[in-house]
C-alpha cells in the first residue's frame, strides 16, 4: 500500500510541477484567469503530494540510498538541499497565496487588479512568486532525481 501512496505522490508532485511552468507561462502572457487556474491545479495537487508524502512516511515507508559510493556525497547534497529548500517552499507558497487571494478580494474580479485596494497585494504576490516559482521549481525537480536515483538505488527500509 505504501508504495502505491509513493507513486500517486510521485505522480502529484510531477503534474503540480507542470501546472507551475504552465501558470508561470500563462501569467507572461497576460492571461490571468488561465494563469490562476494553472496556480490552484498546481497548489492542490502539491497539498494532495505533502498529504500522500507524509501519509507514506507515517506506514513506515521509507528509502535509503544504496547506490554508488562516489556518488553518496552529490547525492546527500542534492537531499539535503532538497528537504531545506522543501521545507522553506511552503511558507513561501502560503504567502504568494494569501496576497493573491486578498488582492483578488480587494478587486473583486481579474479585470480590476490595478484597483488602488487590490495593486499593493499584487505587489506584494509578485515580490513573493519571485522567490517561491524557482525555489518550488528547484524542490520539484531535485524531488523528481531523487526519486530517480532511489528507485534505481534505493533499499526500502521497513518501520518508523
Amino acid at each position: 500500500m505504501a508504495e502505491t501512496i509513493n507513486q500517486w505522490a510521485v505522480i502529484t508532485i510531477v503534474l503540480s510541477g507542470l501546472a507551475l511552468c504552465v501558470g508561470v507561462y500563462l501569467i507572461r502572457r497576460g492571461m490571468r484567469e488561465a494563469h490562476m487556474r494553472a496556480m490552484i491545479v498546481a497548489t492542490s495537487l502539491a497539498t494532495i503530494f505533502l498529504v500522500l508524502y507524509l501519509t507514506r512516511l507515517g506506514l513506515g515507508y521509507e528509502k535509503k540510498y544504496a547506490g554508488p559510493e562516489e556518488w553518496r556525497t552529490a547525492y546527500f547534497v542534492l537531499l539535503i538541499s532538497h528537504i531545506i529548500l522543501a521545507t522553506l517552499n511552503l511558507p513561501l507558497a502560503l504567502g504568494a497565496l494569501w496576497n493573491a487571494v486578498k488582492g483578488l478580494k480587494a478587486a473583486g474580479n481579474l479585470g480590476n487588479i490595478d484597483a488602488p485596494a487590490a495593486r499593493g497585494y499584487f505587489n506584494r504576490h509578485r515580490a513573493w512568486v519571485r522567490w517561491t516559482v524557482p525555489v518550488w521549481l528547484y524542490v520539484a525537480v531535485t524531488g523528481w532525481i531523487i526519486y530517480v536515483v532511489l528507485h534505481s538505488y534505493g533499499e526500502v527500509i521497513k518501520g518508523g
